[in-house]
């Protein structure tokens, strides 16, 4: 029997003060002017920030989605010096798989997608050290995508499991991938929803598809494009970012919301949005969340296949580059959707849990 005396019950319960005080910031905000007719353009017009501002402050409500975030049996693990939250749902299903849902940035966010996945997993849904509930990060490496996998199979030893799959999306679809490669005697598939194919300076695109050669081009021209601004500045200087953002809920909010924007093709839910933006404010973790950019290894690297069967999702939008994806994967299966998009577990959740039990179900 597996020690769990590391692991121990956690409940959200927000202080009263706590949310006083975002209050009264929001109130007290100072808005700057903007550029008329340039649209987004120049980056999230302050007028539509401050409609969602005011709807935060005075019409969203925290305690209720507080109260629905606590439906799910929540806990904190002890591993190592990092202390991890993670939700963790049982499946009726006596045959049921373990599965653990590895986020991205800024998200950590797969409520729409656990009661469509629990009659056939049991489910792991772990908060990445840096991020949220488990706290900031503390030590230089500690925020990278290959520490995660580190911390995550050994939380999925600590509880029990002698398999398991993975899934990722954004930053998780690095991380998933890098389970396999470090617990392929345990990790029995990967499925990735728009994984994050960064092509080496020297990658020429020979043997690509026409499709893949587009993407490559286009991507290899991304530092320049006005999609990269927030990547350059974790990559580079989070630490300069990480004060305005703790400081300011408007600030922060600006600041995802533009990204929001950016990479989602269908709308997300406005209280799906300010439930995590609150994640991140109340835990005063954004600052550690970014360092993920800076401190992970993976971006652009030649990453060798873990020989994990691997299935990847693709949504509206994704610029996954299939030449690359092989090369670093086994992938068995391939799936394209015609809508959904970068942040599946919120704009196609239905799509997203289908492909899940359908991968898996060919790996039992």
């Amino acid at each position: 029997m597996t020690d769990t005396s590391d692991i121990r019950p956690f409940r959200i319960d927000i202080p009263q003060a706590d949310l006083d005080d975002l209050n009264l910031r929001l109130a007290n905000a100072r808005w700057p002017e903007e550029l008329p007719e340039v649209g987004w353009e120049y980056g999230i017009p302050t007028h539509h920030l401050r409609e969602l501002s005011e709807y935060w402050r005075d019409s969203y409500d925290w305690r209720a989605n507080e109260a629905d975030l606590n439906r799910y049996p929540q806990f904190i693990a002890t591993i190592g010096e990092q202390t991890v939250h993670f939700t963790h749902v049982i499946s009726a299903n006596p045959d049921a798989q373990a599965l653990v849902l590895i986020h991205g940035w800024p998200f950590a966010d797969f409520r729409n997608v656990i009661e469509p996945l629990t009659d056939d997993f049991h489910l792991v849904i772990p908060t990445l050290p840096g991020f949220g509930f488990s706290g900031q990060t503390n030590r230089v490496g500690d925020a990278s995508t290959e520490s995660y996998a580190v911390v995550l199979a050994e939380l999925m030893s600590l509880l029990g499991y002698s398999t398991y799959g993975a899934h990722g999306g954004d930053a998780g679809s690095f991380v998933a991938p890098q389970l396999g490669r470090i617990d392929p005697e345990h990790v029995v598939g990967v499925h990735l929803n728009g994984p994050i194919t960064i092509p080496s300076w020297d990658d020429d695109g020979v043997g690509y598809s026409d499709e893949d050669q587009a993407k490559l081009a286009k991507l290899k021209d991304w530092s320049s494009s006005q999609t990269s601004g927030y990547a350059g500045m974790h990559s580079t200087r989070p630490q300069t970012l990480a004060p305005a953002l703790n400081d300011s809920p408007v600030g922060l909010l600006g600041w995802i919301a533009d990204v929001v924007h950016t990479f989602a093709n269908e709308p997300i839910d406005r209280d799906a949005l300010l439930t995590n933006v609150c994640l991140l404010w109340f835990t005063s973790t954004v600052g550690s969340s970014m360092r993920l950019y800076k401190e992970s290894g993976q971006w652009g690297a030649a990453m060798p296949s873990s020989g994990v069967p691997t299935a990847i999702a693709l949504f509206k939008g994704d610029s996954t580059i299939r030449g690359i994806a092989e090369k670093q994967n086994r992938v068995v299966r391939w799936t394209q959707f015609d809508r959904g998009g970068h942040f599946a577990a919120l704009e196609a959740p239905d799509l997203l849990a289908t492909d899940i039990h359908e991968f898996f179900a060919t790996l039992r």
